[in-house]
């Protein structure tokens, strides 16, 4: 569970967020929504102990991340994937290697292990079939090209998944997702979204979506927390966000329709 209270952040004269409380509950997926520079990329640093508050609290799993140690922020991101915006592969490194890069930092060199995790990561993202439904030697096949491929040779929405399987190894409790549906095409960005809500259930992860696109709200989350000039101007379903009155949201929302109707 990620818990803030009263979370305040300035840099120098900007007041960038101004007192925002909400909790999100073990398995549940919420989308973080609001105009450019509202603060929806500064909350996610202050949850995860990249940036300090000047007011307030952060909690994860009940353990104050503002007053953490290095040590203890160290062994607390272990819990947390991160999926960047664009995916942000190495491109001199192949997709196997992309995948167990955190660990191999990390020191690890056990070869059946490293091949353990990145097997079952692309299977969880679909680039892998299941090894129960096809023969052994076409699995192996299949596991031998893409494992070997570079990002330049993966269609974005590849690349995407790539990326999300990297953000999976360590079966970590919390995803973090940052714009993921950026830059694909609609239909992309679709499977994208599935493949958010899938992963939500089948390994009952907490997932947090930093997005501009609501398409990925309707589609992936169960709630949205609209941020707006550094409160919160509106937290709940998608289906309550869809129909709200609030003039504010309105707008957010209709200003999203036309631009996605003129796409």
């Amino acid at each position: 569970m990620i818990a803030v209270e009263n979370l305040h952040k300035s840099f120098g004269p900007k007041q960038v967020l101004r007192g925002v409380s909400f909790s999100i509950e073990t398995g549940e997926t919420v989308a973080i929504i609001g105009r450019s520079g509202t603060g929806k990329s500064v909350l996610l640093k202050l949850i995860v102990g990249l940036l300090q508050p000047d007011q307030g609290i952060v909690t994860l799993d009940g353990k104050r991340v503002d007053q953490m140690s290095e040590k203890d922020l160290y062994e607390m991101r272990r819990s947390i994937g991160y999926v960047f915006q664009g995916a942000a592969l190495f491109d001199s490194l192949t997709v196997a290697q992309n995948i167990v890069l955190g660990l191999h930092e990390h020191g690890e060199r056990d070869q059946q292990l490293l091949d353990h995790e990145i097997r079952r990561n692309l299977m969880n993202v679909g680039l892998l079939p299941d090894p129960e439904r096809v023969p052994a030697d076409q699995f192996e096949e299949a596991y031998r090209i893409i494992a070997n491929k570079k990002p330049a040779e993966l269609s974005g929405g590849m690349r995407k998944r790539v990326g999300v399987a990297r953000a999976l190894v360590g079966q970590p409790r919390y995803i973090f997702y940052d714009e993921p549906t950026t830059g694909l095409d609609p239909i992309t960005s679709e499977q994208i979204d599935n493949l958010v809500r899938d992963l939500a259930s089948k390994l009952d992860v907490t997932s947090v979506l930093i997005t501009h696109d609501l398409f990925s709200v309707y589609k992936a989350a169960d709630r949205a927390i609209f941020l707006e000039e550094g409160l919160i101007r509106f937290i709940g379903t998608p289906d309550e966000l869809r129909n709200s009155d609030d003039p504010v949201v309105r707008e957010f929302i209709e200003r999203y329709n036309v631009q996605g109707a003129a796409a």
